[in-house]
Order: structure tokens, then sequence, then C-alpha cells
């Protein structure tokens, strides 16, 4: 049997407020990214992130942004590889003070991609992964699309894991649309949950333009703060069950 993981970057309130339901998100996923304070959730979310995961049996991964909730982690910011990396080793000591028994490591946001094609702000978040991973006394794995941070992550020997985006538009060279610009956003349950299927049997993602794009992901992404998020959920798992697909975290 095909098998796949289904990941949501959950956990994110503002102000004590939630931005996803994240109650029906963790009933149909695998793997939880949660919010450890940098762009979104304080400790009070962060603990019942943690609960919800364990009662949903779901993996919880610590989803580490920027130090900017003005911007939701979405705007780029100007760090010393130093200052990122202990921002990054904060964040991730949050979820385990919060009872957090971690799995893997995702960015968010801007900082998701500026470690992809920046050298040294992967280095800095591969090695606060690294050092919360020698005080776990096991490796973590980084989630990621590719590029530096999958080059940061082996150099300091940590393993990666490439994931591809359910409710994002593609651009030609495999790059995600940015969110400023037509079809970045996907918001069609049908549409996702087929995109969600073929990406499981067939390794492509319809780029915008039409061109294929090869994605070899072992983890499928949803956003928990996108208005129609829990349906999108919903249909993709159910499409994923429906073609022998199970839906399990890799960690």
């Amino acid at each position: 049997m095909a098998a796949i993981d289904l990941n949501a970057d959950l956990g994110e309130t503002v102000d004590g407020v939630p931005t996803a339901d994240d109650e029906a998100m963790f009933a149909v996923i695998s793997s939880a990214s949660v919010a450890c304070g940098g762009h979104a959730g304080d400790a009070a979310a962060m603990r019942e992130a943690v609960d919800r995961a364990a009662r949903h049996a779901v993996a919880v991964g610590a989803h580490p942004s920027y130090p900017d909730p003005a911007n939701f982690g979405r705007a780029a910011m100007a760090m010393s590889p130093d200052e990122l990396s202990a921002s990054v080793a904060v964040q991730l000591g949050a979820l385990v003070a919060a009872g957090a028994d971690l799995f893997y490591v995702k960015a968010h946001g801007a900082l998701y991609h500026a470690v992809a094609v920046d050298r040294r702000q992967a280095v800095a978040v591969a090695r606060a992964v690294a050092d919360q991973s020698g005080l776990l006394g096991r490796a973590l794995p980084i989630l990621g699309l590719g590029g530096e941070i999958a080059a940061a992550a082996a150099s300091v020997g940590l393993p990666f894991v490439r994931e591809a985006f359910l409710d994002r538009g593609y651009t030609a060279d495999g790059g995600l649309v940015p969110r400023t610009a037509p079809g970045a956003l996907l918001d069609d349950p049908g549409a996702v949950a087929a995109q969600a299927v073929r990406l499981v049997r067939e390794g492509v993602v319809e780029a915008v333009g039409g061109s294929l794009v090869e994605v070899d992901a072992a983890s499928l992404c949803l956003h928990g703060d996108s208005p129609s998020a829990v349906a999108l959920a919903r249909a993709v798992r159910a499409a994923l069950d429906d073609a022998g697909v199970e839906v399990r975290a890799p960690w």
C-alpha cells in the first residue's frame, strides 16, 4: 500500500485567538507543525496543540519562524546567523517545555523560503535543530522544499524530508507562486484532493501555465489558517483513503 504524510501548520493563535479550526484539522492529518512563539502561538496554545496531538495520534513538529508576530512571520528579517539560530533554539525549547515530543522541524513563512536559497540562514536553522537533537538524544528531521536547507541538514547530520503543498500554486521551476500573485492559493476541495492523489501516484504537480513539475515528496502540506482549510483537509483525506493510500507520519 502506498503511504504519505499529511501535515498542517497549527497551534497558530494570535492574541489568544486561533487562526484555524485545529480540532477539525487534527482529526484528519498525521503530522502537525505547531507554532512555537515566533510568528504565533503562546504557551497555552502549544500545550493545547500537544494535547490534541496525543488524542488524535498525530506527530508533533516544531514550526519556528522569524520572531515577527506583527507580520505573522511572512516578511523577511535581517538577522545574523547567531541571532537566528538563538531565536529558533528558544522556539524549539518553548514547544518542548509545553510537553511536546518533537518528531521534526519545519520553518514557517518567510524563513521557510529563505532557508531554501540562503546558505547562511539555512545553516543557522540547521545548527539550532542539531542542538535540540543533542538535547533529545535523537536526530530531528527537517521538513522543507529543498535547496540550501537540505544541504545544511546533511552538514550537521540531520535527515531532510521533502514536502509538497496542496493549497499553493507552483511555478514551472518547482517553486511556489508568491502569495501576492494570481494562482498562489488553491481553494477548490475537489481539485486539491485530485492533486494530492496525483502527487502520490505520479510524483508530479501541475504548475501555473499547465506544465508538469516533478515533486518527490514524503509529506503533503495544507495551511490550517486558510478559510477553506477544513474542507480541503477532509476532501484530501477522503480521496487518499479512496485511492488506497495510507496516511501516516514517516518519523
